[in-house]
């Protein structure tokens, strides 16, 4: 379950995601809705899905926590469709800089450094076209997401 938890530690899209794929195999597992051997190709399915995940921000041309927030923009369908991918790529990128660059030690607890923060996502969301009716959700998770990841930067 390493692997598992440094996924949770930078992308909380991706642990959701893993999380409930082990959750489904276990409880199908339980309910014996399946084999053993069913159930163990299910686990080298999802593994094989870790490692394919490890890929994809080298194949994206992106860092690792550029890619934690392009999946937290990418879990809405429409948001792939009007900006396109390209678009997104660049607004991940485009929210690491600026989210990195206000971050503080108590960004978390401290009302107006995080208001700024969200006030900073929305601008960057608006300005890139990504769609009105699905940005406050996209906002949630980013915030959540940076909450997530930028325990890392403010260590550094």
């Amino acid at each position: 379950m390493a692997l598992h938890n440094s996924r949770t530690r930078k992308n909380v899209v991706l642990a959701r995601s893993f999380t409930q794929l082990l959750e489904e195999a276990i409880r199908k597992y339980q309910n014996r809705m399946v084999e053993a051997a069913q159930i163990l190709e299910e686990l080298i399915e999802l593994a094989r899905q870790v490692r394919q995940s490890d890929d994809r921000a080298r194949q994206l041309g992106m860092t690792e926590d550029e890619l934690a927030f392009y999946d937290a923009l990418e879990t809405n369908e429409s948001a792939v469709a009007v900006p396109g991918d390209e678009t997104l790529r660049g607004i991940a990128q485009e929210l690491v800089q600026s989210i990195r660059n206000s971050v503080t030690v108590d960004w978390t607890i401290r009302e107006t450094v995080r208001a700024a923060i969200r006030a900073k996502v929305k601008r960057i969301l608006r300005r890139h076209g990504y769609p009105p009716d699905r940005q406050e959700r996209a906002t949630q998770l980013v915030l959540e997401q940076a909450e997530t990841i930028c325990k890392d930067w403010v260590e550094e």
